[in-house]
């Protein structure tokens, strides 16, 4: 079963439980596979509908920022209960630890020497962390692995 497939599947779940704010997150991510097989033209596959969860959360995360600082908690809550569905979803992420210990390795196999290697290294090492851990996250561990002691 492909990832779109259980999204569905789920949907079909949560219509059937009348579990409204899985129905809603779970219906936008169907919208958001759609469109892209739209403009693509043809359907989509595992790696495309992990980057369009990977942006999900990105944008639901800004959305919790952005509600804190308006003093709206009943909206804040709204998000989470959606980035958690959403959530669901993706790959298991990645602790910082293993980020570090991933990141030192693409430093090594790149031979990154300062902060300049940082494109080098983000570019070795997104790809296998893709949909895994946040890339801010991931950038600010490489700064700090670049940076001089």
């Amino acid at each position: 079963m492909t990832l779109g497939e259980k999204i569905r599947e789920d949907l079909y779940q949560a219509v059937k439980q009348q579990d409204k704010v899985r129905i809603s997150a779970l219906r936008l991510l169907i919208s958001r596979i759609k469109n892209a097989e739209i403009a693509e033209r043809k359907p989509v596959d595992d790696n495309k509908i992990i980057d369009l969860l990977s942006g999900e959360v990105r944008q639901r995360r800004e959305s919790i920022e952005a509600f804190k600082q308006g003093n709206r908690s009943d909206l804040v809550a709204q998000e989470e209960s959606g980035l958690a569905i959403v959530l669901e979803y993706l790959p298991k992420q990645m602790s910082r630890e293993e980020i570090m210990a991933a990141a030192r390795q693409a430093i090594d196999m790149v031979g990154a020497s300062g902060e300049m290697d940082k494109g080098k290294v983000m570019s070795q090492l997104m790809p296998q962390l893709k949909g895994k851990a946040n890339g801010k996250e991931v950038s600010e561990i490489v700064s700090e692995l670049l940076a001089p002691a």
